[in-house]
């Protein structure tokens, strides 16, 4: 399967983009030779900062295959950017909606178009207090299953140095470097033809994320945790916490009132 030509809104983003990106930052960029020189495939990307897709997809831009990114339905409505959006191939999610699959069956379509879609299978930026990659959501297995393409696993750090997550404000100086390590395509040959369950797919995103997590640790120096951090356990944890909380501030205000009475 060939390759998608660029294209002249993906060329016109780049002579946009990538000027404030090298004033910004330095280059560590390792594990091109992964990339497929041909033929559909994904890349999971672990995502600690707000600009990190445009630092990622200045790196993947460099290889020759651009991505094909996952975004909000509400980027390509208006404007500018909405015509960039449309215009680079980059595909809505059409969240809590009938549309809501549709995201998937795009990224189905664009891999077997020979194209490049990059997945972001955190779902959201990582709330990790560290950094490490969270928990993932099944989507990038579940087309890399569909599909049986490469799944190269992409680790990034140093845009959370420049704009950590949820920051406003960036860190300008001194001058950050993104660090970037693409390894090699993720084994899921054992998860093929099954069927497609919830559990398979968990365990599938498990072994991508775990992937995923051993391009960072090499990144860094340092081991990650051994249990990723779950946001639905941490949810659950804190509903608990405030619940205990609540029920001790309860059985306070009775004591309180019994002694009151008793006196």
């Amino acid at each position: 399967m060939p390759r998608r030509r660029i294209g002249f809104w993906y060329r016109f983003a780049a002579v946009i983009c990538k000027p404030p990106l090298v004033v910004l930052l330095r280059r560590d960029w390792r594990g091109i030779e992964h990339i497929p020189a041909e033929g559909g495939f994904i890349t999971a990307v672990n995502h600690n900062s707000h600009i990190d897709p445009f630092a990622y997809a200045h790196f993947q831009y460099n290889t020759g295959r651009v991505p094909r990114f996952l975004a909000k339905s509400g980027l390509f409505k208006k404007g500018f950017v909405g015509a960039a959006m449309r215009g680079t191939g980059q595909i809505p999610v059409y969240r809590e909606s009938t549309d809501a699959l549709s995201a998937f069956r795009a990224a189905i379509d664009a891999v077997d178009r020979g194209e490049c879609v990059a997945f972001y299978p955190e779902g959201t930026l990582t709330r990790d207090p560290d950094g490490w990659p969270m928990t993932g959501k099944t989507g990038a297995a579940r087309v890399a299953l569909q599909t049986k393409c490469p799944v190269i696993p992409v680790a990034q750090w140093g845009c959370n140095e420049l704009l950590p997550p949820y920051a406003k404000k960036p860190h300008l100086l001194p001058r950050k470097t993104h660090r970037v390590l693409a390894g090699p395509p993720v084994d899921l040959t054992r998860f093929y033809d099954r069927e497609m369950t919830a559990e398979l797919l968990k365990e599938a995103t498990e072994v991508i994320m775990a992937a995923i997590t051993r391009q960072l640790e090499e990144i860094r120096g340092e081991k990650a945790p051994e249990t990723p951090y779950d946001p639905r356990r941490e949810r659950i944890e804190q509903r608990r916490r405030t619940q205990a909380q609540a029920q001790t501030q309860q059985n306070s205000g009775q004591t309180v009132q019994e002694e009151g009475l008793g006196k």
